[in-house]
């Protein structure tokens, strides 16, 4: 197996290889992987770009037949094989595994899967396949390694972060790189090469992604202010916004109370635990309030009704997860309130 990074695929002066796989469980890091092998493909003269994307009634036969066909132009191809399942079969498993031994000078082929599972990571096709190709496995960015992630990412924009600010700035995206990645393009926006983020900058640009922000949601229920709360939720979904965003924010939250109540039970203060538990900006007053007044019956009940949202939006319950997320912050809101 040939391991490859992101890097290697920008590399102009290297030579296309005609099997590539990607894969692995960070989404943003395949898609950009993806996005660069397609404008290499271009460089090196890879015009003509088919996807075949496989589900349960996929011709595998469609593999062959563009392997053996030319672009209107006699052009050189890149051929896309995404698998959004993972899971071949047994008939995609055979085509796959007899795939190296068609390649050809004129096209690129690219396998593109999503994380695997350990069994898959096992198979004859997956070992046979990655045992020809150049293999991008973008696995998921830490939470130790997100800050320098942001970092890097800030400086391709010329731009620098104060501590503070990149600590609220990981915080506030850590499980959803996507979003730190549109974050950081906006703040290259607004701010001009050189310029340093203090808090207050990162602080305004993140509430301000959308009219609506899940990260204004924390103060509105723990401060019991349900019109907001309401306002918030209507605005969010009503912009077509994925409950998935809203359930990570609200989970890390729950997680969090219930972590700072155990840190208040042996006697630890505020200032003691603030870096450790991220307590950035207006959280680090309203987070040690809410923890005193809500009980870890109410945190443990708030995150099983996550795990219910969580399953609604996969489809493994019934129900709706935008509005189990709303009944669950309302009440808990109504906490402090009375």
């Amino acid at each position: 197996m040939s391991q490859i990074t992101y890097d290697a695929l920008t590399n102009a002066k290297q030579a296309l290889s005609p099997l590539y796989v990607i894969h692995g469980e960070e989404d943003l890091l395949r898609i950009e992987a993806l996005d660069a092998l397609r404008q290499r493909s271009k460089e090196q003269g890879y015009l003509t770009r088919e996807i075949l994307t496989v589900d349960n009634h996929f011709d595998w036969s469609e593999i062959w037949s563009s392997l053996n066909s030319m672009g209107l132009f006699a052009d050189k191809k890149l051929l896309e094989i995404h698998i959004p399942s993972g899971k071949p079969g047994k008939e995609g498993g055979a085509a796959l595994s007899e795939l190296p031994q068609h390649l050809n000078d004129e096209t690129v082929v690219v396998i593109f899967l999503p994380k695997l599972e350990s069994a898959t990571l096992k198979t004859k096709w997956f070992s046979i396949l990655t045992g020809n190709a150049k293999v991008l496995d973008a696995k998921a960015i830490t939470t130790a390694n997100l800050p320098d992630w942001i970092r890097s990412r800030l400086a391709q924009h010329q731009l620098k972060i104060e501590p503070e600010a990149l600590d609220l700035f990981a915080q506030r995206v850590e499980g959803n790189l996507l979003a730190a990645r549109q974050e950081i393009d906006k703040l290259a926006l607004i701010h001009p090469p050189k310029t340093v983020l203090t808090l207050k900058d990162t602080e305004e640009a993140i509430a301000n992604v959308a009219r609506f922000d899940v990260f204004q949601l924390a103060s509105s229920w723990m401060n019991g202010d349900i019109n907001r709360l309401q306002h918030i939720l209507d605005g969010l979904e009503a912009e077509g916004n994925e409950p998935i965003l809203l359930l990570w924010a609200v989970s890390e939250d729950l997680r969090t109370l219930i972590r700072l109540k155990g840190a208040f039970s042996q006697g630890q203060t505020v200032a003691s635990v603030r870096t450790t538990l991220r307590l950035w900006g207006d959280k680090q007053v309203i987070m040690p309030k809410a923890a005193k007044q809500l009980s870890v019956a109410q945190l443990m009940h708030g995150l099983q009704q996550c795990c219910l949202a969580d399953k609604q939006i996969k489809g493994a319950a019934d129900g709706n997860a935008w509005q189990t997320v709303r009944a669950l912050l309302i009440d808990l809101a109504k906490t402090f309130s009375v």
